[in-house]
């Protein structure tokens, strides 16, 4: 496990280091008001993974006649083994982005026989072109911000940041069912989806006071069984569920500004005693706050 280049100017940095042979991480900071630029060669035989934690990215292609914009909390993923995709890529002022760059080989050894549900693990894609654009959840987010500011002894860097790099794709292909609108038939009516949506928009407005279930159902004009049905399909959890991981990902944002201590992003959350935003914190991220705000650098 090597470094193989490294340039840091106090406000701006890349860091790209050999994880094993054809397995790379790649983590960029532009912490500037101007935009950088960053250009890798890379091989064919590469699948690249890139991740912007906060701002934006833009990706040249065909020597600048195509851009692809990836977005703050958004990811990307590119393999095409018929030509090769150098990284030529634009970094807007504040963006922070990780990327991964894996052999198809390599890639393949990681994954089980029954890992069917990544589609070109299968023998007749692996010689196709393959793309992907996504947003990531939080869990992605907290892994993101450890891999780019983590605080450990250059000693064990490389090991922590080989474990950290294993655990995001284990999360990024963590297999969730997608919400099917044919598995609720009353979403069908769009009436009804829209009024889903309004519900979703009240708990998050509201979140440091949401309202009952009850009160939510008979706000949206919807019976509660149709509200936690339909809130299920369309976005793949419960409502207070759906509404604790938003507040946790909030958390999560105010304590890496370090505009905020412990006490003041749980009050601003809702939460009544600091115990309780702290557990709630700890369960959702397997941290307490404090050892999470200790753990990034400024």
């Amino acid at each position: 496990m090597k470094a193989i280049d490294m340039k840091n100017n106090g406000i701006s940095s890349s860091y790209h280091m050999e994880i094993e042979r054809g397995f790379y991480v790649l983590r960029f900071k532009n912490d500037t008001e101007r935009v950088i630029n960053e250009i890798q060669p890379v091989d064919q035989d590469i699948i690249q993974f890139h991740f912007c934690l906060k701002g934006q990215t833009n990706f040249i292609y065909n020597e600048g006649n195509y851009t692809f914009q990836v977005r703050e909390e958004h990811s990307m993923l590119l393999y095409n083994p018929l030509k090769s995709l150098p990284i030529n890529v634009e970094l807007l002022p504040d963006t922070w982005m990780v990327s991964i760059l894996i052999s198809i080989s390599k890639f393949h050894s990681l994954f089980s026989k029954d890992a069917d549900h990544i589609s070109f693990l299968s023998p007749e894609n692996r010689e196709k072109k393959f793309y992907n654009s996504q947003s990531f959840k939080s869990s992605i987010s907290v892994i993101l911000s450890q891999i780019l500011q983590s605080r450990i002894h250059d000693s064990i860097k490389g090991l922590y940041i080989k474990g950290k790099v294993y655990e995001l794709l284990s999360l990024y292909f963590n297999k969730i069912e997608d919400p099917s609108l044919e598995k609720c038939p009353f979403l069908i009516d769009e009436e009804n989806v829209q009024k889903i949506r309004v519900a979703k928009e009240i708990i998050l407005k509201r979140m440091t006071d949401p309202p009952t279930l009850d009160e939510l159902a008979i706000e949206i004009g919807l019976s509660l069984k149709k509200l936690k049905d339909g809130f299920k399909q369309i976005y793949g959890d419960t409502v207070f569920s759906y509404l604790l991981d938003y507040k946790m990902d909030e958390a999560r944002k105010m304590l890496e500004s370090q505009k905020y201590n412990v006490n003041e992003v749980g009050l601003k959350l809702g939460y009544s005693t600091s115990s309780h935003f702290i557990n709630a914190f700890k369960k959702k991220y397997g941290t307490t706050p404090k050892k999470y705000l200790g753990s990034v650098s400024s």
